[in-house]
């Protein structure tokens, strides 16, 4: 298949990394910079080169500002039945914007960060698929994520964003507020540092990814329930009350069974 990849980040490295064997695979990005360790692969310096190229899967792999923007700019030289697809983060408006440019599409979400995870073994790691997505593509990236030992799971647009909000933006929010209270000085403790490594992981993403998480809609209901619990226990402590104490930590013990 002919891939045409926008984006030399980290993501757009990793698909070409992953498929440049296998497949006929070029890469634009307006940053010439980020191009020049690429082998077995078509450079492009102009998006009208991708004319020639005549791509039949187009994997948008910008950060999520300028995502519809390198779409816009690099629609007029892709061939009519190209399929775009993205990995955005956050699926909020996609449908309706693929809806309105009357495209064949595939919408997916890698769900690791090829700087925090071990991209040599992603047999841990997850990904989701779209269902409103066309048939070929969801075919394309089930095939290309199973090869790698990546569970794959298929969710409506809805259903990524509201899955998103609860298994990204919770722990993404109390490890960045477990960052905010941290002090210069040496801290004792396996559960600490445990706490430590997980913050500084995720702060090594880069900031439009956790912006993208953190915005997601759906996240400001999980916020305003870690508030919720913050406020009850910090009640229990103030009150030294032992008998609702036990009883907070065995809700919890279910909780994570």
């Amino acid at each position: 298949m002919r891939i045409f990849i926008l984006g030399a980040g980290h993501m757009g490295a990793w698909f070409i990394e992953e498929l440049c064997l296998d497949h006929e695979v070029a890469i634009y990005d307006p940053d010439r910079r980020k191009l020049k360790y690429f082998i077995n692969v078509k450079r492009f310096l102009k998006l009208t080169e991708a004319k020639a190229f005549e791509p039949e899967l187009v994997i948008n792999a910008v950060s999520l500002p300028n995502f519809r923007k390198a779409f816009h700019e690099s629609l007029p030289y892709l061939p009519e039945n190209c399929i775009l697809s993205d990995i955005a983060s956050v699926k909020t408006g996609l449908y309706e914007y693929y809806k309105g440019l009357g495209k064949r599409f595939v919408s997916t979400h890698p769900m690791f960060g090829p700087t925090f995870a071990n991209i040599r073994d992603l047999s841990n790691e997850h990904a989701i698929i779209i269902k409103e997505s066309d048939e070929e593509g969801k075919e394309f990236f089930r095939n290309l994520y199973k090869s790698l030992k990546l569970s794959v799971y298929e969710y409506t647009f809805e259903e990524h964003d509201q899955t998103i909000a609860y298994s990204l933006s919770v722990p993404f929010a109390s490890s960045m507020v477990f960052a905010a209270c941290m002090k210069k000085q040496e801290a004792p403790g396996t559960t600490f540092r445990k706490h430590l490594n997980v913050a500084r992981g995720l702060l090594s993403e880069d900031n439009h990814l956790l912006a993208e998480i953190m915005f997601n809609p759906h996240t400001v209901k999980q916020i305003e329930e870690i508030n919720s619990r913050l406020v009850y226990l910090t009640h229990i402590i103030r009150g030294r009350d032992y008998e609702e104490m036990q009883r907070f930590l065995n809700r919890l013990r279910d909780n994570i069974k």
